[in-house]
C-alpha cells in the first residue's frame, strides 16, 4: 500500500509516542494543549534529536553537532531550508519532555532555540528565514517551549514574530501560507492575552477561507492535494479559537466542511487523489469525507470530475482541467485530461517532483509534461484561462467541450467518456484550419507493445491499452513514442523521476483519439463521421461531428 508524503508541503504527522523516549523518574510534567497534537513531523524523533541527527523532507539525516551551523543547506533545497528555520523538529523535544518528564529534553531543546534566537535577527538572518512560512510554522514550537520556559528572550522573540505575522505587506492571504501565518498570530495572541492579535487574525482567517476556498467547495490553488492540508488546518484554527474562548466564525466552519466533497471528487478509486498541479500521485487522504451524492462534478475553479461508482475500486475516473490562468501551486495544464479504468492509472500527469528551480520542475509545470493539443507553429501564451463550453451528462456516458487562446487561436477540445463498456474519445482541432498536435502520457507501468497505423497498443504483462487516432475516417499514422528523452518522464513522489511512455501525434487539421482499457485489438470502424470502437465487454458507437 502506498503512503502519503507530503512533507514538502509542511504537513505533520501525528506523534502518539515518541520511540526510544524512556520513562523517566521525576515528577510528571503536565502536558500542554500547545505542545500537544499533530503538528509536529514524524521525523526526526526526539532521541534522533538528542544524537545531532536530522532528517527533514525525506533526505538523509545530516550530523547537526554541539554547535549548530543556521547557514547549513546541505542539499541546497529549499523545503529543507524552510522546515530546518521552522525549528518544528526542535518541539520534539519539549514534547518528550512533556510525555517523560525528562529535564535533558527541555534543556536541549531551550539550548537549541536560544542559539537560533540570537543568531537569527530579522534583517541578519538569510531572507528565506524570515519568510512569511517559516515564521508561521516555528511558531507553534516556540509557543510550545514558552509553557515551560519563562524566560524573557523567548518573549522577546515570540513578540517579534507576532509583529511580522500581522504585518499586511507580509500576508499571503487568500493563501494556504495566510492560514497558517493566522494560526501562529492567534496563538502567541492567546498565549498572551493580546485579544487584538487574536482578532486581526480571525478576521484575516475569514478572508482568506473564502477566498482560498469557494463557494463550491474547491480549493482554488490548483493543485488538489492541497485541499487536504487546508482542511487540516482550518480544524487546527478552529480548535485553536475553542480553546481560546473565541467564537468561530460560520464561513470558516462551512467552506472546510465544503472542502470535503472537493477533496473526495479529487481522489481516484484506488483512494490517491489525482496528480495535478503541484500534486503526487502517493497523495491519500487520512480524513473521512463521506460520499458525495454525485458521481460527476464540475467546479467553476477549473476541473471536471468523473467515476463509474463510489467505493469500487476498479470503477473508471477521469479528471479535466480548464479555468483560471495558472497561479499558486498550478501548471500549464488546460484542457488536459486524466485516465484510470479497470483498476488502473492509464493516462496520468507528469506529477509534482520538487519546489526547486531547476529545469527540471519547470519542465513538469509546462504544457508538453500534460496530455494537452498543442497549436503547431503557434507560440504558447503561459497563464491563459480556458473555459468549459458545454456539459452533457449521461448515467453511462459524458462529454464536454473545452476552448482557449493559449496559442494565440482558438485551440479546442472535446472529451467524451464512456462506462462500463470503458473508453475514452478526445477531439482537438485550432480555428482557421490551423494543425494540432496532441500529447498522450501513460501510467510508468506501460510500455509499448506494438504498432500500425493509427494503432498502438500499450501493455504490462497480461493487461494491454490501445490508442487509436483518426483524422476524419482515416487512421493516422506517423506517432513519436518516447520513454524518457525529452518527454517521457513521471514523477510519482517527491524528488522522484522515472521514465514514462509518451505519445506523441502527427500534426493534422483535426485530430480524434481514442483510448481503450484492457483491449489488444478494438477493431474500430468508421464511417461519415460514426466511429464505432470493441471495448472489452462490448461495442461503443459514437459521433464525431457531435462530441
Amino acid at each position: 500500500m502506498r503512503r502519503l508524503a507530503l512533507l514538502p508541503l509542511a504537513v505533520s504527522l501525528a506523534v502518539g509516542g515518541l520511540s526510544g523516549v524512556a520513562a523517566a523518574e521525576s515528577a510528571p510534567v503536565k502536558r500542554t494543549a500547545q505542545c500537544q497534537g499533530d503538528w509536529i513531523p514524524g521525523t526526526p524523533t526526539a532521541d534522533e534529536v538528542m544524537r545531532g541527527e536530522l532528517s527533514l523532507v525525506g533526505l538523509p539525516p545530516i550530523k547537526l553537532g554541539k554547535k549548530i551551523d543556521w547557514d547549513a543547506s546541505p542539499y541546497r533545497n529549499r523545503s529543507w531550508e524552510y522546515v530546518f528555520h521552522s525549528l518544528r523538529w526542535m518541539g520534539t523535544l519539549v514534547v518528550a519532555y512533556e510525555n517523560s518528564g525528562d529535564e535533558k529534553f527541555l534543556e536541549r531543546a531551550k539550548e537549541i532555540t536560544a542559539d537560533w534566537a540570537a543568531r537569527n535577527k530579522p534583517g541578519a538572518a538569510p531572507p528565506y528565514v524570515w519568510k512569511d512560512h517559516p515564521t508561521s510554522l516555528r511558531t507553534q514550537a516556540l509557543v510550545c517551549l514558552s509553557m515551560h520556559v519563562k524566560e524573557d528572550w523567548l518573549k522577546s522573540s515570540l513578540a517579534q514574530h507576532a509583529k511580522l505575522l500581522s504585518n499586511p505587506a507580509l500576508y499571503k492571504k487568500g493563501h494556504n501560507h495566510g492560514i497558517d501565518q493566522d494560526i501562529a498570530l492567534m496563538a502567541i495572541g492567546c498565549r498572551y492575552n493580546r485579544a487584538d492579535w487574536s482578532r486581526l487574525a480571525v478576521r484575516r482567517l475569514t478572508e482568506t477561507v473564502e477566498i482560498d476556498v469557494d463557494s463550491q467547495g474547491a480549493l482554488r490553488e490548483q493543485a488538489p492535494r492541497y485541499a487536504v492540508y487546508v482542511y487540516g488546518r482550518i480544524q487546527v484554527a478552529l480548535e485553536n479559537m475553542r480553546a481560546c474562548g473565541v467564537k468561530a466564525p460560520g464561513a470558516i466552519v462551512s467552506r472546510a466542511e465544503s472542502l470535503k466533497d472537493f477533496i473526495a471528487h479529487s481522489t481516484q478509486p484506488n483512494g490517491y487523489m489525482a496528480p495535478l498541479g503541484d500534486g503526487s500521485a502517493e497523495t491519500e487522504p487520512k480524513m473521512e469525507t463521506g460520499t458525495p451524492a454525485s458521481k460527476v462534478k464540475v467546479y467553476r475553479a477549473g476541473y471536471v470530475y468523473g467515476r463509474t461508482a463510489w467505493g469500487k475500486p476498479e470503477s473508471a475516473y477521469y479528471s479535466i482541467r480548464f479555468g483560471p490562468g495558472m497561479k499558486f501551486h498550478g501548471h500549464e495544464d488546460h484542457l488536459g485530461v486524466t485516465y484510470y479504468a479497470q483498476g488502473r492509472d492509464i493516462l496520468v500527469d507528469t506529477g509534482f517532483h520538487s519546489y526547486e528551480r531547476s529545469k527540471y520542475r519547470f519542465w513538469t509545470m509546462s504544457p508538453e509534461a500534460h496530455n494537452i493539443p498543442t497549436v503547431v507553429g503557434e507560440r504558447f501564451r503561459p497563464r491563459t484561462a480556458s473555459t468549459l463550453t458545454r456539459a452533457t451528462y449521461g448515467k453511462d456516458r459524458q462529454s464536454f467541450r473545452l476552448t482557449d487562446k493559449a496559442y494565440g487561436v482558438a485551440r479546442n477540445r472535446a472529451v467524451l467518456v464512456n462506462h462500463d463498456q470503458d473508453l475514452m474519445a478526445v477531439k482537438d482541432s485550432a480555428a482557421g484550419g490551423r494543425q494540432v498536435r496532441n500529447i498522450w502520457r501513460f501510467a510508468d507501468s506501460l510500455s509499448l507493445v506494438s504498432r500500425e497505423k493509427g494503432h498502438l497498443v500499450l501493455g504490462d504483462g497480461k493487461f494491454k491499452v490501445s490508442l487509436v487516432q483518426l483524422a476524419g475516417c482515416t487512421a493516422v499514422g506517423g506517432q513519436k513514442v518516447e520513454r524518457g528523452g525529452g518527454l517521457g518522464w513521471v514523477s510519482p513522489t517527491y524528488l522522484s523521476k522515472k521514465p514514462a511512455t509518451v505519445v506523441v501525434s502527427p500534426a493534422a487539421k483535426e485530430l480524434v483519439t481514442i483510448v481503450v482499457p484492457g483491449v489488444e485489438d478494438p477493431k474500430v470502424s468508421c464511417s461519415g463521421g460514426r466511429v464505432t470502437v470493441q471495448t472489452a465487454t462490448g461495442p461503443v458507437s459514437f459521433s464525431t461531428s457531435s462530441m
